[in-house]
């Protein structure tokens, strides 16, 4: 007698569209593929939702990056039935993860409170209140499922080496106290110059900035208007939020055309009031990113989508006759067919299988030949006295005259619900060539926030770039950092999403969702509009 699979059969066997893994990409194509009237299947080896933008607790994210760093053994040769029209061919995985590092310099401490910590692995990430991913989340109806906090300020590291406060709007620069006047005056008038820009062209046929202007370098541009450096840098790198040196000459397709420039500063003011409990540009999903997936999985299982977790794909099935894809092998050894499938940016097709992709226009390509270098720190000191949430960028060659691309720095509190309410956790991310170069911007910051610690740090005035473990753990209770591959989605019989980019949005990746989406099914809408317009934010006394 053969034994029976522990786990439950699927029924029915054959859906439209199958879908593998939760991140937010896969969640987002589940979700408006349900929507659509379309049948369903969503995978996931895990236990867990959210794939690569997934939220863990600090045990279970250390235990991922130490496993996904590893290649994947080989799963042994599925058996085929001859009497079969198909035939299978084994996935192969590959590992996104690299350079692993995991410290604990309080191992008590953190175990007392293992249950409070929810980290990003994706971090730093933050949604626009006016961006593309915050629009979907409106438009398909899953703000029932989130609330969400403001990032409560941003700052800019300096030529000298100081924290500038980065004004989003003209009355955010009328109050700033560090601004001089005529560096108020300058600003004001460069903002409204965008205003007037952004304005229906009927309304403003004059103020337009030309074409020439338009298609030229944004620094050349901003160099025409006269504005002081620390301005240019603080528009540049801050606010429009530039990746690599601009005024570097090798930077080339780097460089961000002004065109470019003008709509991240449209995106950043128009998110400034957008909804009226919400506190300047930037919104924080309220128990971590992971949430924005299971969000949107929530919102496919109501149209119809089957769940199953803890169920790895281990072969792709295909047409004896053409090599056409037709449907997948799962590790509990069924076979489940469907028109079209979506799979992690984890997997390999195998070469015998007859497939022809392309690759999606609207992903950040310009990313996808670089590595991402990411680092979480968990703190109980605040990189600005009494301001839990808060956005930092270190421009290019601030650190060090070697740093290639901006560093930015994520701060989340426990008011946000991923850590104890006296800690805090920082998230470094920049794009890198390589790991050394990575790791060594990430270093940087890290040493560079811990000398702002200084006042509460008994060590930390001496720090430098080879800050050991001891003078390391008078500042941090926890540290990882790691390298994290790129790639970009493509779309075919079987389909890819994209890995986590650089970018501190989600803008990029929706467009590569929201194509790939299109090229799916031409002829349906990306998720039917629904009545609500309003995020939930969390009230609990503060200001949000």
């Amino acid at each position: 007698m053969t034994d029976l699979s522990p786990d439950p059969l699927i029924d029915p066997t054959t859906f439209d569209l199958i879908v593998v893994g939760t991140g937010l990409a896969e969640s987002i194509i589940a979700a408006a593929a349900s929507a659509a009237g379309k049948t369903v299947l969503h995978l996931d080896p895990n236990p867990y939702y959210g794939g690569h933008f997934t939220t863990l607790p600090l045990h279970d994210l250390a235990s991922f990056l130490n496993s996904a760093s590893v290649p994947s053994p080989p799963s042994p040769p599925s058996a085929t039935d001859d009497a079969l029209d198909y035939v299978s061919v084994d996935l192969q995985t590959r590992s996104l993860y690299s350079d692993v590092e995991i410290s604990s310099y309080a191992p008590e401490v953190l175990q007392e409170h293992s249950r409070k910590f929810n980290i990003d692995l994706a971090g730093p990430r933050v949604l626009f209140c006016a961006d593309k991913c915050i629009d979907a989340v409106l438009k398909a109806g899953v703000n029932q499922y989130l609330e969400f906090k403001s990032i409560d300020a941003s700052y800019f590291w300096d030529e000298n080496g100081k924290l500038v406060n980065v004004p989003g709007s003209r009355a955010a620069i009328f109050k700033d106290r560090s601004l001089s006047l005529t560096e108020k005056n300058q600003l004001m008038r460069f903002f409204k110059l965008v205003q007037q820009h952004l304005l229906p062209a009927e309304d403003n046929e004059n103020s337009k900035i030309s074409q020439e202007d338009l298609d030229s370098p944004f620094v050349e541009f901003l160099n025409k208007l006269r504005l002081p450096q620390k301005m240019k840098s603080i528009i540049l790198y801050a606010i429009s939020l530039a990746d690599y040196d601009q005024n570097d000459t090798e930077v080339g397709k780097k460089k961000l055309l002004t065109k470019e420039g003008i709509d991240r500063l449209s995106l950043y003011h128009t998110s400034i009031g957008r909804f009226q409990n919400a506190q300047g540009a930037l919104l924080y999903p309220i128990y971590g990113q992971g949430e924005l997936s299971q969000a949107f999985c929530r919102r496919a299982a109501v149209k119809g989508c089957l769940y199953v977790l803890r169920m790895p794909v281990v072969a792709l099935l295909k047409d004896k006759s053409n090599e056409h894809y037709k449907g997948v092998r799962l590790a509990s050894g069924q076979d489940i067919f469907s028109h079209q499938l979506v799979l992690d940016p984890c997997f390999m097709v195998p070469r015998p299988l007859n497939l022809s992709l392309e690759s999606l226009q609207d992903v950040s390509l310009r990313d996808a030949n670089n590595k991402v270098a990411r680092g979480i720190y968990i703190t109980k000191h605040s990189l600005v006295s009494d301001v839990r949430n808060c956005l930092l960028v270190y421009p290019p060659k601030a650190l060090f005259p070697e740093q290639v691309s901006s560093v930015r720095v994520l701060q989340i509190g426990g008011n946000l619900a991923v850590c104890p309410e006296d800690m805090f956790v920082i998230y470094i991310s920049t794009l890198c060539a390589n790991a050394n170069q990575g790791k060594e911007m990430v270093r940087a910051a890290i040493n560079s926030i811990i000398s702002l610690f200084a006042s509460e740090c008994s060590d930390a005035s001496s720090v430098d770039q080879n800050i050991n473990a001891e003078e390391k753990g008078s500042c941090l209770l926890w540290s990882a950092s790691y390298i994290q591959e790129s790639s970009a989605g493509q779309f075919g019989p079987v389909s890819f999403t994209p890995m986590p980019d650089g970018n501190l949005n989600y803008d990029d990746l929706m467009n590569a969702t929201f194509e790939l989406f299109q090229k799916m099914y031409p002829n349906e809408e990306f998720f039917p509009k629904t009545t609500s317009t309003a995020v939930h934010q969390d009230d609990d006394g503060e200001e949000s």
